[in-house]
């Protein structure tokens, strides 16, 4: 397999899968038409929220930590961290984790049509640390644990059900979580500097109560083929998961995690990486390495929460960093699509787009104060690409 090679502001490399689109195998890409500026164009100067975008874009305000949210009578959480958005009839609910030892837990905005917030309510409460998780296809967010022995908890969006833990999904230091309704397995990270990365194999698609918990086998390379085995003792006590199968391959830090068309990206934290597995052909590589960008003048660092858009480009939040969120094309561009400013104290997290595509919502976790209590939600519209 042909290892990818990083110019500055673009990737240039081959691989047979892509960003949710269709790579050529081989082919040459061309960097932006100016540094740093990705399909959208150079960021324009910061708004009245202290954020950079593209032209046609614009952000708002949806909610502040320990603030009402508009229009309602709930106080938002601390330390907002992974989030995703689900229908609601003709509108949708933006759902986001609070990362908070102890309380925790998570909570969720209803927007109507329109866009107006008409609601916000919790949807967990009680839980240590939550900070990424993922969404089912059957529409409940896994909302999960990044604490020793953390677990994993299936929440209602829509606020009817109470939440449950689900054990089986095995007890670590989780991160995100990612379904992969073609093999019917659930992909999870782990926020270990020796971390794996495991996957869920429920009994019944659909029911997260009981299943077989694997952990990825691999070499030492950053590209290969890979296999799964079983982790003997999800519980992790009295010897870690990632401890109980010799030949897991290990990464630095497991953060966000997005699958799309046979394919699982998922980021480590400690060397700035977004890596790649081909699951039609149980290959992997490196989508991305800051390391390999000449001249230090890599357009992304500090990886955390990704997601994708339905378009194909994958967007990677920074943990600090420059507080951008940076976009990676179908044709390998990797450019920030938009900038924080003043707030370089918290770190960027929870994106998700809107069921429509329009709309993208995430958080700088500590806002302008640097603190935990001083987190901020936002929403931007313009000119996706669908």
């Amino acid at each position: 397999m042909e290892r990818r090679t990083f110019l500055r502001g673009a990737v240039i490399g081959s691989s047979a899968a892509a960003f949710g689109g269709t790579l050529m195998h081989g082919a040459a890409y061309a960097a932006p038409a100016q540094p740093g500026a990705g399909p959208y164009g150079a960021l324009g100067a910061a708004d009245a929220n202290g954020i950079q975008l593209p032209a046609g874009f614009s952000s708002r305000v949806i909610a502040r930590s320990g603030q009402t949210v508009s229009g309602t009578s709930y106080t938002w959480h601390s330390a907002p961290d992974g989030g995703a958005c689900f229908a609601d009839g003709t509108g949708w609910i933006y759902v986001s984790n609070s990362e908070i030892n102890p309380s925790g837990g998570a909570s969720a905005v209803r927007f109507n049509s329109s866009g107006t917030v008409i609601g916000a309510h919790r949807i967990l409460s009680n839980t240590r640390q939550n900070c990424a998780g993922g969404k089912t296809p059957w529409n409940t967010w896994l909302s999960c644990e990044e604490v020793s022995l953390g677990y994993v908890y299936e929440t209602d969006p829509y606020g009817v059900n109470a939440a449950v833990q689900r054990p089986a999904m095995g007890r670590f230091k989780h991160e995100a979580a990612a379904a992969d309704p073609v093999r019917q397995v659930i992909y999870l990270t782990e926020d270990e500097t020796n971390g794996c990365f495991y996957r869920f194999v429920p009994t019944t698609w659909g029911n997260l109560a009981s299943g077989t918990l694997q952990v990825l086998v691999a070499g030492t390379a950053t590209s290969g083929s890979f296999t799964w085995q079983n982790v003997p003792d999800p519980d992790g006590s009295p010897t870690a998961t990632r401890s109980q199968v010799s030949a897991s391959k290990k990464f630095n830090g497991g953060e966000g995690c997005h699958y799309a068309n046979d394919t699982v990206w998922f980021t480590t934290k400690g060397d700035n990486r977004v890596w790649q597995l081909n699951l039609a052909t149980s290959t992997y590589e490196l989508a991305y390495d800051d390391s390999l960008v000449p001249g230090g003048a890599a357009p992304l660092t500090g990886v955390d929460n990704v997601t994708g858009s339905s378009y194909g480009d994958l967007y990677v939040a920074e943990d600090g960093g420059s507080m951008e969120i940076c976009v990676i094309t179908p044709d390998d561009v990797v450019a920030p699509f938009l900038r924080i400013t003043g707030q370089s104290s918290s770190e960027i997290t929870g994106p998700a787009f809107s069921p429509a595509g329009n709309r993208l919502y995430f958080s700088s976790q500590r806002g302008t104060s640097g603190s935990s209590s001083g987190g901020i939600t936002y929403e931007v519209t313009g000119p996706f690409r669908t």
